[in-house]
């Protein structure tokens, strides 16, 4: 239907307005964020420093602004790993190269229940220089338990050489370790770091299909950091 024309006469001239019928519609972001987002009582690996939000000062007592404190660990929430957090000498944070968390990537689905094992790897034809993100049950089941799953998938020591021995540039994995609650913590962690293959743990994968995005990932510049909480959104390609 044609816009309705009114017009209204003036000392001077007369005025010709459109009257718009319909609203245009809005567009949908083709970014999917994959970042959990920080609250208090949010799932932390045990032993850890717990994530604390609380208000300094507050709109509603009177104070001009609103401002918030907040406490957390370097491996909070959505967040990566420098060889620093497991290995001595072989770089921080500091040293991350934008290239690794920056550009194409893969979501790969991975079926085991267990863990990721090279047996499922071999499927994937596994490129050098790839960033390679697992979607497991993780992001359908551990996130949404009402405390930390130490169940959750896992990437296995011997997985993490298979992806050493491909040259894979990235992994992300959907919950907070690479390596497992009870078993391959330590050894996935000292393979995959000791390569120099950054590591991004505690991803939320539940809405992004398995196949190509474009990836940014950027961490919080924390100096000579261990790890750093960051956000990461995706693109499909």
């Amino acid at each position: 239907m044609p816009p309705r024309v009114l017009r209204t006469r003036s000392p001077l001239h007369f005025c010709t307005f459109a009257l718009i019928q319909r609203p245009l519609p809005s567009r949908k972001s083709p970014w999917i964020d994959v970042t959990i987002p920080f609250a208090n009582g949010m799932h932390s690996w045990p032993g850890n420093p717990p994530t604390v939000i609380k208000p300094h000062a507050s709109l509603a007592k009177g104070d001009v602004c609103n401002v918030s404190v907040f406490n957390l660990n370097t491996h909070a929430g959505t967040h990566m790993d420098s060889p620093w957090h497991f290995l001595k000498g072989l770089g921080t944070m500091d040293d991350l190269p934008f290239e690794a968390v920056i550009g194409p990537c893969r979501v790969v689905e991975i079926k085991d229940q267990e863990s990721i094992k090279p047996a499922e790897l071999a499927k994937l034809k596994l490129k050098k220089g790839e960033r390679i993100l697992f979607r497991t049950r993780n992001s359908q089941v551990s996130w949404k338990k009402k405390s930390f799953d130490k169940d959750f998938v896992y990437v296995s020591k011997e997985a993490a050489q298979y992806l050493v021995d491909k040259g894979v540039r990235t992994v992300g994995i959907d919950y907070f370790s690479v390596g497992g609650f009870y078993k391959d913590s330590v050894p996935t962690h000292h393979i995959l770091l000791g390569k120099k293959v950054w590591i991004i743990e505690g991803l939320n994968l539940a809405k992004a299909k398995p196949g190509r995005y474009e990836m940014i990932c950027l961490p919080i510049r924390i100096e000579k950091g261990d790890g750093a909480p960051c956000r990461c959104i995706l693109r499909p390609l």
